[in-house]
């Protein structure tokens, strides 16, 4: 009997598209392609500057991946580190388990100039698994819809329930990307949930000075961001509010 590990899933595109990730949300229409754990790899890196040119996400399920890499960085400049490779090992500790924003404080606090080993797991090229809803059921009628209307979303709660949800509104949606836009600059991750949360904690705000200690006040204080950074959030946030975003 042949078996082999999942290592991640993509939704509606068979490649390996980390916009395209599967986390911990689904659309009632949509395709799922499941990737196959390829062969593992350990890659020295020397730290020559401060930045190492990596966006990093994850599954939700404790992997980290590798998202986007910077033009011209320091992991550009090495072939065998690819997009959609998951991060496993960091100098020998394993960072399975953890959040991406995790792993992408422990690279940042790498000294520059050190050297470091990354172990990384990249997905098979090939074999994947389409799952998909059928288009419809026996007696219904032509062209209604079965799954719902596109515009609503399968969200899995932390208690195990799921809930059908309405789309955000433009306005929301807006905010949340350029929250998410400024942690992929600031920080180097990639998270609609943590964006979402942020956009959540500012949205009744007046002014940046609540929105401060409206961070201070959560979960979101173990992340440490600077003032600086607190004002670009917010000024993403009040952006978004009067509509100063094109979507």
């Amino acid at each position: 009997m042949s078996h082999f590990q999942i290592l991640f899933c993509t939704l509606n595109s068979h490649k390996v598209d980390m916009s395209n990730l599967l986390g911990g949300q689904i659309g009632l229409n949509d395709f799922i392609f499941a990737h196959k754990k390829g062969r593992p790899k350990e890659v020295e890196i020397v730290k020559s500057e401060d930045a190492l040119g990596l966006t990093i996400t994850d599954n939700g399920a404790g992997y980290a991946f590798i998202k986007r890499i910077k033009s011209g960085s320091v992991i550009d400049r090495i072939p065998h580190i690819q997009i959609g490779d998951h991060i496993e090992k960091l100098d020998g500790i394993n960072v399975v388990g953890k959040r991406h924003y995790e792993v992408a404080r422990m690279l940042k606090d790498i000294p520059t100039g050190s050297t470091f080993t990354i172990r990384l797991v990249e997905p098979m090229k090939s074999g994947f698994q389409g799952i998909a809803p059928r288009k419809g059921t026996a007696g219904s009628k032509p062209g209604k819809q079965g799954y719902g209307s596109g515009k609503e979303t399968l969200r899995f709660k932390a208690n195990g329930n799921a809930a059908i949800e309405d789309e955000h509104d433009d306005a929301t949606q807006s905010g949340i990307d350029a929250i998410n836009s400024l942690l992929d600059s600031f920080m180097g991750i990639n998270d609609s949930e943590l964006a979402t949360q942020i956009w959540e904690l500012g949205n009744n705000k007046i002014n940046s000075m609540d929105f401060a200690e409206a961070i201070d006040a959560s979960d979101l204080e173990a992340f440490g961001f600077t003032d600086d950074f607190i004002i670009e959030l917010w000024g993403a946030i009040t952006d978004a509010r009067h509509g100063r975003f094109k979507r």
